[in-house]
């Protein structure tokens, strides 16, 4: 299932709210998307924080595909600096072209998406650099992406960066500790309940 979520979030990326989203078999758009899967095995293994920053709740994200939940529970983290790593060990099941998110699978199931900023999907890989692809196995630590956070934040509305997890189980959520200075790889910034 998780080939399916990543495959229609690509598609999505870069629609502006209330566009059509073709999906093999029907057409939804990007106001009415509810991307859910039921296979997740365990709760959540070892996650790190992928990103050095102000740990914040999505209701802080200046996007509302994000701040109003469209594509699941999570967090968000405002960088300090544009180093990116592995919250898991798992699978990049997604690269966007752009760079500006990634999908990882854990090894357990959990899918976790991470991306950068608020439309900067605009920016076409500018101020990006990724250091995995498609398919290639990650540990929790690796390193993901590179950005080019003073290039980024002139040309888009918030650097912000929203880190969602795509197949919460129904009743599950996400808890933080909003407002908490973190560091790259810090453990324990997230519980799932």
């Amino acid at each position: 299932m998780s080939k399916n979520i990543f495959s229609l979030l690509s598609r999505i990326f870069g629609k502006k709210q209330g566009e059509t989203v073709e999906n093999s078999s029907n057409k939804k758009t990007t106001d009415d998307m509810n991307i859910s899967s039921k296979e997740t095995k365990t709760s959540i293994e070892e996650f790190i924080s992928p990103l050095e920053g102000k740990l914040l709740e999505l209701s802080s994200v200046p996007d509302a595909v994000f701040s109003q939940k469209m594509m699941g529970d999570g967090f968000a983290i405002e960088p300090v600096n544009g180093e990116v790593v592995s919250p898991i060990t798992g699978t990049v099941a997604t690269l966007f072209h752009t760079k500006h998110a990634i999908g990882l699978v854990s090894d357990n199931g959990r899918e976790v998406l991470i991306h950068f900023g608020i439309d900067t999907v605009a920016l076409n890989g500018e101020g990006f650099t990724a250091y995995v692809k498609q398919g290639d196995k990650v540990k929790a630590g690796d390193k993901l992406l590179s950005v080019d956070l003073n290039t980024v934040k002139e040309k888009v509305p918030s650097v912000i960066t929203p880190i969602i997890f795509t197949n919460l189980k129904e009743g599950e959520s996400v808890q933080i500790t909003p407002n908490k200075k973190i560091t790259l790889k810090e453990k324990n910034i997230v519980t799932i309940k």
